[in-house]
């Protein structure tokens, strides 16, 4: 049994179509098995090839929901922070616009940790869950630098049903190595231990 990455129970079946994913039968994730993740140095070389031009207006309006959402909820003088920025941190860049003050937290392109010995009003994390490859570890690490009433904002293509899996674009990607669902990201907001999780087509928000 090859345990799963999320909630560590040995549960898992490979599926019929490729000996890369898993289904964990107890939080519902699933997951590319650990012989098929890439080296990091290889993972960082994928995440440079990606088209995210911070000036980009079609990966700006991709984005629009979760910098909508921050907005609704929390005004300009509160401080924020971008887990996994990448290399260009579009979300924070038209939060930025918008006179947010957000650092930046990610272990390829922004590896200072001292980011995270400080608490925020909010999280930002665009396009990253995904990667995540000690999921429950990053989400209880976003927690702990959360202030009271704090939110994290994700953005991420939620699982298909299994029939349509195979041929899901999201994942090819090779760093994609995790996938949500309604169920795994229940389980993720008892686990860890959020008052309140919400699911708005890609945009998911986990509250303190």
């Amino acid at each position: 049994m090859t345990p799963c990455p999320l909630c560590q129970e040995a549960t898992s079946q490979q599926l019929e179509f490729s000996p890369q994913f898993y289904a964990c039968s107890n939080c519902g994730s699933v997951f590319r098995h650990p012989d098929y993740l890439l080296p990091s140095e290889h993972e960082k070389e994928r995440y440079l090839l990606h088209q995210n031009d911070v000036e980009d207006q079609g990966y700006q309006a991709f984005v629009s929901p979760l910098v909508t959402a921050v907005c609704q909820s929390f005004s300009p003088n509160t401080i924020g922070l971008d887990f996994g920025a990448g290399p260009a941190p579009v979300a924070a860049k038209l939060l930025g616009n918008k006179n947010y003050e957000l650092k930046f937290w990610d272990p390829f392109f922004h590896p200072d940790t001292s980011v995270l010995q400080t608490t925020y009003d909010f999280i930002i994390c665009c396009e990253v869950m995904e990667h995540f490859y000690d999921p429950l570890k990053e989400f209880r690490v976003m927690k702990s630098v959360l202030n009271a009433g704090g939110k994290i904002f994700c953005m991420t293509d939620l699982l298909p049903k299994m029939a349509s899996f195979k041929d899901w674009y999201y994942k090819n990607d090779k760093t994609h190595v995790l996938f949500y669902s309604e169920e795994n990201l229940k389980w993720i907001q008892e686990t860890v231990g959020f008052s309140e999780m919400t699911i708005e087509n890609r945009l998911i928000v986990f509250s303190v």
